[in-house]
């Protein structure tokens, strides 16, 4: 016992700060796609096609990237020319699936919400994690949420066993064949009223699934989705931000 004791002094605490301050991401980390116009040359479309997930395209001779379909990939074939890069911003989360096309625009970040649902949720919120096919990325990385590093609970969110005792549901995956009744069961399981939390490309969009007659292409025409969370899986911050932001509990 005072081995432990001794062990859990020397390490100190571990929690992060966030929200409080920013958390420091390695150089590694792709995040908000940064998309330079200025290095578009006129009448070049060099880049069309080249993404395999569909997610960048041209609008009007510019580029456009959807956000939605985008694995960030570490080595993006889309543009020869540096339009498009990748940035450390890990805020990402859109209460909006057209939110997530990231043009000339800046990125239109979660919102909070409605006044009658914050009531209910905003100091504790049950979600019931649903893997709808799955690789189990986006779902380590959720499950990462309950360790020391980020706390979830001290925020009053928690993870819970049965859809009956949840507030809402977050699905990863692009809910395959054998997943379809299964969301649909969790879903009308958990007491109305709920929320729906989309994480990741494939729960999404489908992701690099999208188009297979295996998958339903996420969950935007199967359920009503309050949350979109993008990403391959999307960093444990990036959803922790657009849980506090939905929450209303993060600065706008």
């Amino acid at each position: 016992m005072l081995r432990v004791i001794r062990e859990r002094w020397r390490q100190g605490y571990r929690t992060g700060a966030f929200p409080a301050s920013e958390p420091v991401l390695p150089k590694r980390f792709r995040g908000l796609p940064l998309l330079a116009h200025d290095k578009c040359r006129p009448g070049c479309d060099e880049c069309r096609g080249k993404c395999p997930f569909d997610a960048f395209s041209l609008r009007e001779g510019r580029p456009a990237i959807d956000l939605g379909r985008c694995l960030f990939c570490a080595d993006c074939p889309v543009c020869p020319h540096g339009a498009l890069t990748f940035g450390n911003d890990y805020r990402l989360a859109a209460s909006a699936r057209q939110d997530l096309i990231l043009d000339r625009k800046e990125l239109a970040l979660a919102a909070a919400l409605n006044k009658k649902m914050l009531s209910l949720f905003k100091r504790s919120l049950k979600l019931r994690q649903v893997s709808a096919g799955g690789c189990n990325g986006c779902e380590a990385d959720v499950n990462v949420l309950g360790t020391l590093v980020f706390d979830l609970g001290r925020f009053g969110i928690q993870f819970v066993a049965s859809p009956r005792h949840a507030d809402g549901i977050l699905v990863t995956g692009p809910v395959t064949r054998n997943m379809h009744s299964a969301l649909l069961a969790t879903y009308d399981a958990v007491p109305a009223p709920k929320i729906v939390i989309a994480a990741g490309a494939c729960a999404i969009d489908g992701g690099p699934f999208r188009g297979s007659p295996e998958v339903r292409n996420g969950i935007e025409e199967i359920l009503p989705v309050d949350l979109y969370i993008p990403g391959c899986p999307p960093h444990p911050y990036t959803t922790l931000d657009g849980l506090l932001r939905l929450l209303d509990r993060r600065p706008t």
